[in-house]
């Protein structure tokens, strides 16, 4: 298939379905700890408007989890298909670490899941807030234990070799190994990011619609203030992550840097085209010293150039170049972003500002964009290896040929687009409608499944996690009676922050 190799179609084939993957639990673990302290609030302060907001991205919650445990399903088949002699070599030790997250993350969430999709209106409202936590924490011990084998092949430590294959000599090296604190503080940071942009964009798109409710005001109000607050913390653990990368990996960190000489001073690239075969960068236009500034913390700081490695050796420069740029460039705009609504808060324009919101909506997908570029940076850049130093990715993949991996590779192409891009479509949907109000029972009274003493309902139609209203017995008002959320002030249903 068009000149490439087996091994080269295998890393597309991974690098295509973890891109697809990585979505959606990046939005899984931001949206489950923004459902968490959603309920919280509402059981706190009895608002409406938490309520409505718990409802409608509860929905989006329930999609984007099922994508996410299918795309993961069949990401990890690849280590037994395509990358055979990486768990040949590497499974004592990667493949007890999967193990301890099915055992802890996945059995936490398959035990509380179905009580926070159906039991909103069926458990005791404490027991239903207990299982959004334990949710949202299963999530994030999840992302514990992925980032910790991830991590240990970039850093690897706590380890022996016997005729090739790894053997763990100390779990705590393994797990804790150099790079994961960083990884895993950045990680989770970009999820929370990403899921703050989304809801960020989607009240952007509802003030633009004419949607002024308490619901709509409150969601982007909420986003807003994550971005402001979290984006710098991010670039902050960036910059730490950097340093430690510089420590551990610096062929990965001159890659990154375009820089092919060794030097003191060196400058930021600003821009510039990596030519791997002429190694020089061409076209660079760069800030004097302030790259050894950047990495070094020191203005005359020296900072290895590529050709200290072998030709073999070296990540490619020209991706990781620009991927990297891509990812701070998305930060620096999230960071601008938050920047501007606290200007506009402060002003009290914050839900008339029609350019902000244009502005919030383009930046929908600015976190998952920054994540995808930082992912692509961290993998290319530890190039050409799968364990740091150890293990080639040339000698950790299966013995397929060319014709088989284009097969493999071209059915999940059409597989991914046909199954994902109906997913995503109707994700975009739900959003499109927007959160509706809802009547709601206040959580002091609501002590048992029926929504509180002597209220006795019985289900409108078969559960359903998308929706679950109930009707309260002759007399009730339809949906359709409901108020619509058009009124410009709705402040009984909810701050706006």
């Amino acid at each position: 298939m068009l000149g490439l190799s087996a091994l080269e179609l295998a890393r597309i084939q991974f690098a295509f379905t973890i891109s697809f993957h990585i979505i959606f639990p990046a939005i899984s673990i931001g949206m489950a700890s923004y459902l968490a302290v959603l309920e919280g609030l509402w059981l706190k302060t009895r608002k409406p408007a938490y309520y409505d907001l718990y409802r409608f991205w509860l929905q989006i919650f329930a999609v984007t989890f099922g994508m996410g445990v299918v795309s993961g399903v069949v990401m990890s088949y690849q280590f037994g298909t395509n990358w055979s002699e990486l768990s040949a070599r590497a499974g004592s030790i990667m493949g007890p670490l999967l193990t301890y997250e099915v055992l802890t993350a996945f059995f936490l969430e398959a035990g509380f899941l179905g009580i926070m999709l159906f039991g909103l209106n069926k458990v005791g409202k404490g027991l239903h807030f207990f299982a959004t936590l334990m949710v949202a924490i299963g999530t994030l011990i999840s992302t514990f234990w992925i980032l910790s084998s991830n991590s240990w092949m970039h850093t690897p430590q706590g380890y022996s070799i016997v005729d090739g294959v790894f053997y763990p000599e100390s779990w705590f090296e393994i797990v804790f190994n150099p790079s994961f604190p960083y990884r895993l503080a950045h990680m989770a940071i970009a999820a929370f990011l990403s899921t703050a942009f989304i809801v960020g964009a989607t009240g952007a798109w509802h003030l633009l619609k004419g949607r002024r409710d308490g619901a709509t005001r409150l969601m982007f109000s909420m986003a807003l203030w994550m971005a402001l607050l979290v984006a710098p913390i991010q670039a902050v653990v960036g910059d730490m992550h950097g340093l430690n990368t510089l420590h551990h990996q610096p062929a990965k960190i001159a890659a990154i840097e375009g820089h092919w000489n060794t030097e003191r001073g060196v400058p930021l690239l600003l821009f510039g085209i990596p030519d791997m075969e002429a190694e020089t960068t061409h076209y660079a236009l760069g800030i004097p010293r302030l790259g050894s500034l950047i990495l070094a913390h020191d203005i005359d700081g020296e900072i290895k150039g590529l050709k200290e490695w072998a030709k073999e050796d070296r990540p490619n420069s020209l991706i990781v170049f620009w991927s990297f740029r891509v990812m701070v460039g998305m930060g620096l705009l999230m960071i601008a972003c938050g920047v501007i609504s606290l200007y506009l808060r402060w002003r009290g324009r914050l839900y008339e500002a029609r350019p902000f919101h244009w502005l919030a909506l383009a930046m929908g997908p600015a976190g998952l964009l920054a994540l995808l570029a930082g992912w692509i940076t961290t993998e290319v850049g530890r190039q050409p290896w799968v364990i740091y130093g150890l293990l080639r990715t040339a000698d950790a993949v299966s013995n397929h040929d060319v014709g088989q991996m284009s097969l493999s590779l071209g059915l999940f192409v059409v597989v991914y687009f046909a199954v994902f891009g109906v997913g995503i479509a109707y994700l975009l949907r739900m959003m499109h409608k927007g959160p509706q109000r809802i009547a709601t029972v206040d959580p002091r009274q609501a002590g048992g499944p029926d929504g509180g003493p002597g209220h006795k309902r019985t289900p409108a139609r078969p559960l359903s996690a998308a929706d679950d209203d109930v009707d309260d017995g002759p007399g009730a008002p339809s949906p359709q009676d409901q108020p619509t959320p058009t009124t410009p002030d709705d402040k009984e249903r909810g701050d706006d922050h």
